[in-house]
């Protein structure tokens, strides 16, 4: 008779056995490295939009009209945003007639610009002149809404001439003919940190947002109800604090913004710090 071949119930019983625990065992040895590599991926992901949230902030500080920040709370910072400036002329042109100019004696409704614009400002934008308190600017005492924008009589005389809408005073300690311009649609910048804490997931339940002012003289948005179109900038924030040391040198010239932000997702959390330095020089 001829033999038949094939496994028995028991031999199939023992290799299954043997393949399990030989998966098990590689289940072991692989799983804690799997779980790194996506840890090590997650963290990434945090740190990316933590620098990047972080990065913006700081980015807005530098560009903001100085002595302009303030703050409610060390959760929210507000600033006024600046788009460019320059030198206005503070006397008249001996040589030249016509030069349209102004100074700490005699305010005036219209001035011939020294400098070149890297960003041509538009009417409705606004003209700040020596500030050097958050009062000064957020009350408008040294501010002036931009009429229109166009060229002196002679060409010598400046490269551009604005017209406002209103008279500007120079304020007393204002000793260097400088100027920074605002745009209207941003008057004011506010970052403001909602809810920052840990969910039961140990994931961040916390949102970093940005919103934009049109007018100074708003109160600060730091409470209440979020503005309409208030934008994302970090989820899953977990601890947010900003500090502003007003005078952090040895004159009133330099001041210094600490920034801070952790996010979490999962238990795994990335906290980021960043320093700014502040001109305080109008």
């Amino acid at each position: 008779m001829k033999r038949q071949e094939g496994f028995t119930l028991v031999e199939l019983i023992v290799v299954i056995v043997l393949v399990g625990i030989i998966g098990g065992v590689l289940t072991m040895m692989l799983a804690p490295a799997i779980q790194s590599y996506l840890l090590v991926g997650q963290r990434a992901a945090l740190t990316d939009v933590a620098d990047t949230a972080l990065r913006t902030i700081a980015r807005d500080v530098r560009r903001a009209v100085p002595n302009s920040l303030r703050q409610a709370n060390a959760q929210c910072l507000e600033l006024v945003p600046t788009i460019d400036g320059g030198r206005y002329r503070t006397g008249p042109d001996r040589e030249r007639p016509g030069a349209a100019y102004i100074n700490d004696a005699e305010p005036g409704d219209r001035f011939d610009v020294l400098t070149q614009f890297g960003a041509m400002p538009a009417r409705g934008d606004l003209i700040v002149v020596g500030n050097r308190s958050p009062d000064e600017v957020y009350k408008k005492t040294n501010v002036a809404e931009i009429d229109s924008v166009g060229t002196p009589p002679d060409p010598r005389l400046g490269s551009a001439r604005i017209v406002l809408v209103r008279e500007l005073q120079v304020p007393q300690s204002d000793d260097g003919g400088r100027f920074v311009v605002v745009p209207a649609a941003r008057q004011i910048v506010t970052y403001r940190c909602e809810g920052a804490g840990l969910d039961g997931a140990g994931t961040g339940a916390g949102r970093l947002v940005r919103s934009n002012g049109n007018d100074l003289g708003a109160a600060p948005a730091c409470s209440g109800a979020l503005p309409a179109g208030a934008q994302l900038v970090a989820t899953k924030v977990s601890s947010c604090s900003f500090i502003h040391y007003a005078n952090a040198g040895a004159t009133q010239d330099s001041g210094f913004v600490q920034l801070q932000l952790t996010l979490s997702d999962k238990g795994e959390s990335v906290p980021l710090t960043v320093g700014v330095n502040v001109s305080n020089v109008p």
